[in-house]
């Protein structure tokens, strides 16, 4: 039989689902994709903005139509969201636990023909455990770390999706890292839903983790996906320092740059602790790239907000800045408040992803004529593509081996790459 999974929104959803789909290939099924008929149809959906709601229900339908006779499953955040919600032709309906049961539970209404619902209040969770080996196609490695926050921002609906932290047992991370190096992967990257809050529930700390990990034999490079400015604890910032197998990159989201919205966010910070730690980071690691996420039109942001949020991201100099219009979603303190108009959130998003464009090209500068190494992970048309430590975008104008490392200078910018030959 064949079976298409579709994965929509986060990196941990995406690990997830490369989860399911190596739990499918071991029962003998043959991986198809959302364009072919197939026998099931699993969407792993998300539901951080509205837009995610629209497209899960979209392609839960789309699957439903594809082949009626098919085993649907919907699965994930929009589920956990959305106890409640049905369609025709639906069959088997989970949250964001028993993912690594999917396979029982398909095989179960093949057998029965008969709707599953497996829901569950989050206040009980623990972590389930998911270890991958490979990632075909891939040149890079992810890691689930750890599921859960319990942050509360004021704008955001995943901590009653995703429920507490809980974390991977240090053994198991260290174990899966392992297989994935041995299995010719140089690089991994480490994510979750609050990574930097790994092992609060195990009496280990983020800082150690990273120590251990770094001690792994073959690992060439050691990714965050994301980390809070509040868990760049001075520990981490030590093994950053220390550690030249963690890359020149580090994904930490502001948000805004106003304090007073900060405030209406329940964000862990000011500003003036958020630039502080930037300072310490760039002083340890010069090159670095630091990107980032912005809310704009988060209620209570007025155009004096909003200009402090431009003035405060072109001072931080980020080499990427994702630009978010605020959504609405239902249970969230923010939601009750006071909304900013569509049009002007999609006028602030313009400007700032035009910025955003600026710093990009201005960090690609710097590192013109510089001398640089690159994991190639694709090649097309006798053009390898990859990206360095500090994760520029690269194009080398010959054919490379995928997952080799190649060192080169960068000789000009075409944006949105940096050019060696």
């Amino acid at each position: 039989m064949k079976a298409a999974v579709l994965t929509l929104g986060c990196k941990v959803n995406a690990y997830e689902s490369e989860f399911v789909i190596d739990k499918l290939m071991k029962a003998g099924y043959e991986i198809g994709t959302f364009d072919e008929v197939c026998d099931v149809y699993i969407i792993n959906t998300c539901t951080v903005t509205n837009t995610s709601d629209v497209k899960s229900r979209k392609m839960i339908r789309k699957a439903i139509h594809k082949n009626p006779d098919a085993c649907i499953v919907a699965m994930g955040c929009f589920i956990e969201a959305n106890h409640d919600f049905k369609m025709e032709g639906l069959d088997i309906v989970i949250g964001n636990r028993d993912k690594s049961k999917i396979v029982e539970y398909i095989s179960e209404f093949f057998e029965k023909r008969r709707e599953i619902r497996k829901l569950y209040e989050n206040e009980n969770s623990t972590f389930e455990n998911m270890e991958i080996e490979k990632f075909p196609g891939r040149t890079r490695a992810f890691v689930k770390i750890q599921d859960g926050c319990e942050n509360f921002c004021s704008y955001c609906i995943i901590p009653y999706v995703r429920g507490k932290c809980r974390s991977k047992e240090k053994e198991k991370v260290l174990e899966e890292i392992t297989t994935l190096v041995k299995n010719g992967y140089q690089e991994v990257v480490l994510t979750g839903i609050h990574t930097g809050n790994y092992g609060k529930d195990l009496d280990i700390d983020f800082a150690t983790l990273l120590k251990e990990i770094c001690k792994i034999k073959g690992l060439r490079r050691l990714r965050i996906s994301s980390i809070e400015i509040t868990e760049l604890t001075e520990e981490v910032l030590k093994v950053i320092e220390k550690e030249k197998v963690i890359v020149d990159h580090l994904h930490i989201p502001l948000q805004s740059g106003s304090d007073t919205v900060l405030k209406i966010m329940n964000r862990k910070y000011d500003l003036n602790y958020y630039f502080a730690k930037i300072k310490e980071i760039r002083k340890i690691r010069p090159n670095i790239s630091i990107t980032t996420d912005v809310i704009v039109g988060h209620p209570g942001e007025d155009e004096e907000c909003f200009e402090q949020t431009l003035d405060t991201c072109q001072k931080l100099k980020f080499s990427k800045i994702h630009v978010f219009p605020y959504s609405i979603r239902k249970k969230t303190p923010a939601a009750a408040l006071e909304q900013v108009n569509d049009n002007e959130k999609k006028t602030r998003a313009r400007k700032l992803l035009a910025l955003s464009r600026n710093l990009e090209e201005a960090y690609f500068y710097k590192f013109k004529e510089r001398e640089v190494e690159v994991l190639i992970e694709k090649v097309e048309d006798g053009i390898s593509f990859g990206h360095t430590s500090n994760f520029l975008p690269v194009k080398v104008i010959k054919e490379l081996k995928p997952n080799t490392f190649y060192k080169g200078k960068i000789e000009k910018i075409e944006y949105p790459y940096c050019i060696l030959k």
